[in-house]
């Protein structure tokens, strides 16, 4: 497995409170998109963050050795619909909640 913290960049740093319509549709999509693969399993957790100079999201993955992130992220609605874009972040390991059950 690999794991990477992905974040995403909005369009401009006041993209919270200047959202259109059609970004706000988008960024709707972009959260659906994102609980789907948290149910699969893909996304292990993902939110906003409140930062002063400009919000952004955070997402962690853990995917398959043979995948590439970059073709999960390029399939976000947001990023198709050109709302913003993601950063990609190798971790060399990832421990979470659901692991420390087993």
């Amino acid at each position: 497995m690999k794991h990477y913290l992905c974040k995403f960049i909005p369009p401009r740093a006041d993209f919270l409170a200047t959202m259109s319509e059609d970004e706000l549709k988008s960024m709707k999509q972009h959260g659906a998109f994102l609980d789907e693969l948290l149910a699969k399993g893909v996304i292990v957790a993902h939110g906003p963050v409140l930062d002063e100079t400009g919000g952004y999201g955070v997402s962690l993955y853990q995917i398959a050795d043979g995948e590439d992130i970059a073709a999960f992220t390029s399939e976000d609605p947001a990023v198709k619909n050109g709302v913003g874009h993601y950063e990609h972040y190798a971790m060399l390991h990832l421990r979470h909640a659901a692991e420390s059950m087993k």
